[in-house]
């Protein structure tokens, strides 16, 4: 697994962001067309474009087959990644994910989680909706797509519908800590790389195929903190 995924710095150093999101997926893809091989890749709800009304056209989420449209070059850079293995003909399981997480790497759990040993108080955007993906829940979901011979576009995610705000809530309640959280709009951490307003995965697709729901978020989530312990 091998993405560029510095959102922010990708706006100035978009040359690179494209190297590793596009050439990169290209190369393998190419490789996997001569050879036959399937080639398993991971993208990213950036591919679409986020606006805020979306959430009323698509309340379950954005299905696989929703025109995309990306609005930062982290997320032009992936679709264009998603393009090339298309058109390199090779078998292909493109896994779309959102808002991940897990015991490794950086991530927003384990950013709040720090945070609230050195402050009293946080601020989190409480205008920004989606759903967030488990790394365990991925390698599972990836594994049985492989195991029920599914190809093309599938999302992964976990069921509900939160804000950064509300992830941030129930962080802090399941690990019974006290602090302050205050809910604010996302004008009050410039950034950037426009973030989507709205970002849920459609899972539809994905349990019709596997005939497996999609996980609780809030079920994932203490399952995480609990491997964090």
């Amino acid at each position: 697994c091998a993405a560029y995924t510095k959102v922010d710095q990708a706006e100035d150093d978009s040359d690179t962001a494209f190297t590793v999101n596009e050439k990169g997926a290209q190369y393998l893809a190419e490789w996997c067309a001569s050879n036959q091989i399937m080639l398993i890749h991971y993208s990213t709800d950036y591919v679409f474009s986020g606006n805020a009304d979306d959430r009323k056209f698509y309340p379950d989420g954005y299905p696989e087959d929703v025109v995309t449209a990306p609005r930062n070059v982290y997320g032009k850079s992936k679709l264009a990644g998603e393009l090339a293995i298309q058109r390199s003909g090779a078998p292909h399981l493109m896994i779309r994910v959102s808002w991940l997480c897990g015991k490794y790497g950086n991530n927003f759990v384990k950013t709040m989680l720090r945070l609230a040993t050195e402050r009293d108080d946080l601020s989190v955007v409480d205008d920004q909706w989606g759903s967030p993906t488990f790394t365990n829940d991925v390698v599972k979901s990836t594994k049985l797509l492989m195991d029920t011979h599914q190809k093309g576009t599938f999302h992964v995610t976990s069921s509900g519908l939160i804000t950064w705000y509300d992830f941030a809530k129930a962080i802090f309640e399941l690990r019974d800590v006290d602090i302050k959280l205050n809910k604010v709009t996302s004008d009050k951490f410039p950034v950037k790389a426009k973030r989507p307003a709205f970002s849920k995965l459609s899972t539809v697709k994905f349990s019709q195929s596997t005939g497996v729901e999609p996980s609780d978020w809030k079920i994932q989530l203490q399952k995480l903190l609990n491997e964090l312990d």
